[in-house]
């Protein structure tokens, strides 16, 4: 806490924040990434910039605000409808902005902005500054109120406000909200974007199932295969994160990333774990499918078809407005609680819109994080992923994951009811699943689901292809 801190700090000592040490020794320090901003559509969006700013300063009249200071990335591009490529897997530029009740500044490199761009802030009145030019800027305010993210601020910008009579608000952006509850348009987007990248997933699968054992495959082979798929689909953009594929003993490592040294030949009985994502100008995608390969054990089938049923009971929930990810963690962990076991991350997080794969503040998990900042309740519109999973280390990993929508079921004299859609759309490998485990509920709940992944993946495949889906898709 930069407050208290200051308070314990003795009084010889002055705090310079305001030189970059590393740019003293540092002579061939490469720039800042740049990218040029582009346009996301209300076509795409489903709000113009005019209605989102007026809710931000809506909520400057209900909080007596003056100023609202950004410093989120993702918050800046969705506030403005804008995109880039200044960071890997995700789509936004370095900027700051500072918005009050009659302006709107933003601070950026102004080689990121083409002559379209400029246009566009000129026709909405958001004034463009240099990116480095935020701090002098905010030397000139004084006597204000002003809310700041301390969480998403460097110590230079609180500096900036700091001996000029100004009231300064540590609190979440506004904008952290309404980014993550998504509209009509963005959801109809999401869905078409999620039926694009399971048409690459499946056939992944099918490459991957009937392939095995007489091509040869490696980790890193079969996640360039997987990207190449994804890319022939309409609207892609990037991947939203590195594709983790993983087999054997290296799926029980949760964030494996395969390298030249460490690439595995896939050749072998055992477990493959692919989790992988795609960012398309619809939206953004996460999946996680465990496949397979040639012989595995009854214990392993027991795993997998554990994972599952937290899978289902998560997806089946049905519970009170008001209820976080804190309130329902316990039905995806609870099957493999029973054995004894624990996956030692959450079961689910936010998904941004053509953003950040982790979005907060929305997620499952059974106790608080502070700085995943994940237990906001749940609200209509979120989406948060399903991920539960088990993990033996220098064995195997098994993760089945699919985003899930918050919807409305039911107002009545009890209160408002949520619960979930699922909005993934790719088979969950049969060849691992013990039936005699499922219950009744649960096989009707995977035949359904397997019977939607069928109906709107199968016409944009092959004719071999669409033969090999209906055995993955048939009914136990």
């Amino acid at each position: 806490d930069v407050l208290k801190l200051k308070e314990h700090i003795p009084s010889k000592v002055k705090i310079v924040s305001n030189t970059d040490l590393i740019n003293l020794v540092w002579n061939d320090r490469p720039d800042l990434p740049w990218s040029l901003i582009y346009k996301l559509s209300k076509f795409f969006a489903g709000k113009n910039y005019s209605d989102k700013i007026k809710d931000v300063r809506k909520y400057l009249e209900d909080n007596n605000l003056d100023y609202l200071v950004l410093s989120s990335l993702e918050d800046q591009a969705w506030l403005y409808n804008l995109r880039a490529n200044d960071v890997n897997h995700t789509p936004v530029f370095l900027a700051f902005s500072v918005i009050t009740s009659q302006t709107v500044t933003l601070f950026t490199d102004f080689k990121k902005v083409d002559l379209v761009i400029s246009k566009y802030l000129d026709e909405n009145e958001i004034q463009l500054r240099e990116y480095n030019e935020i701090y002098e800027y905010l030397k000139t305010i004084k006597e204000k109120k002003i809310q700041i993210n301390f969480n998403k601020a460097n110590y230079e910008l609180y500096n900036s406000l700091l001996g000029k009579d100004n009231v300064i608000i540590n609190k979440e952006d506004p904008t952290l909200l309404m980014k993550a509850i998504k509209n009509k348009t963005e959801i109809k987007n999401i869905k078409l974007a999620h039926e694009r990248d399971a048409v690459a997933m499946v056939k992944f699968m099918y490459y991957l199932k009937t392939n095995f054992g007489k091509t040869e495959m490696t980790e890193i082979s079969l996640s360039n295969y997987l990207e190449k798929l994804r890319k022939k689909n309409k609207g892609y953009v990037e991947l939203s994160f590195d594709t983790i594929c993983a087999f054997n003993e290296h799926s029980a490592m949760m964030h494996y990333s395969a390298t030249m040294e460490t690439d595995a030949k896939v050749e072998k009985g055992g477990f493959l774990l692919v989790d992988s994502g795609g960012h398309y100008m619809e939206g953004t995608t996460d999946i996680t499918r465990t496949f397979a390969l040639g012989k595995v054990s009854d214990i392993m089938k027991t795993h997998f078809t554990t994972v599952l049923k937290s899978v289902i009971a998560l997806d089946q929930a049905v519970f009170m407005k008001g209820c976080s990810g804190l309130n329902l963690d316990i039905l995806a962990r609870g099957p493999i609680w029973k054995l004894g076991i624990d996956y030692k991350c959450g079961t689910g997080h936010g998904v941004g819109y053509l953003l950040s794969v982790h979005e907060a503040p929305n997620g499952f998990r059974w106790k608080v994080v502070p700085e995943r900042n994940d237990s906001h309740e749940l609200v209509p519109g979120m989406i948060t992923t399903d991920e539960p999973g088990i993990y033996l280390e220098n064995k195997y990993g098994i993760r089945t994951e699919n985003e899930l929508l918050c919807v409305e079921r039911e107002a009545n004299e009890w209160g408002t009811f949520y619960g979930f859609e699922t909005i993934t759309y790719c088979p969950i490998d049969l060849d691992a699943i013990k039936p005699n485990m499922l219950s009744k509920e649960e096989k009707e709940w995977l035949n359904n689901y397997h019977q939607k992944v069928f109906d709107i993946v199968s016409p944009s495949l092959t004719p071999e292809e669409v033969e090999w889906l209906k055995e993955y898709t048939k009914k136990i």
